[in-house]
């Protein structure tokens, strides 16, 4: 299940992707937009700041832009900050592998080649889909 970090993470680069202009825009602009607790909000922007994929200023008309152009930005990349892992079972897990404590052998293991499938067609969609495709009108 989507988190709701990250489900409030995909609206709020959403709604940076389609604002006019060049300016930064405002949390708070965000947060009353997308009926996000503010505080929350916060807290994930900052986390996409720190990964790089977004920008801040600060002052008078200062809030959050993006880094690089929304046909850039691979959801891929988003659900792996926000979201952790995109494999359901560390087993098959790309970037975060750990074996299964209860798995004697995973060439044999039918959860294993289930999973990887699930992995594969998540990984998919998620390297083919861009903030831009989420945030055409």
């Amino acid at each position: 299940m989507l988190s709701k970090k990250t489900k409030y993470g995909l609206k709020a680069l959403t709604f940076i992707a389609r604002s006019e202009g060049d300016m930064p825009v405002q949390v708070s602009a965000i947060a009353k937009s997308e009926q996000i607790p503010q505080k929350f909000l916060e807290s994930i922007l900052l986390t996409l700041r720190k990964a790089g994929i977004l920008g801040s200023k600060k002052g008078k008309h200062g809030g959050y832009y993006l880094r690089k152009e929304p046909s850039e930005i691979l959801m891929t990349e988003v659900m792996r900050v926000l979201e952790g892992p995109i494999a359901m079972v560390p087993c098959v897990s790309l970037n975060f592998y750990e074996k299964c404590a209860d798995c004697p052998n995973e060439a044999t293991c039918s959860v294993n080649r289930l999973m990887i499938q699930v992995r594969d067609s998540t990984l998919k969609v998620f390297r083919n889909t861009t903030l831009a495709d989420l945030s055409s009108k």
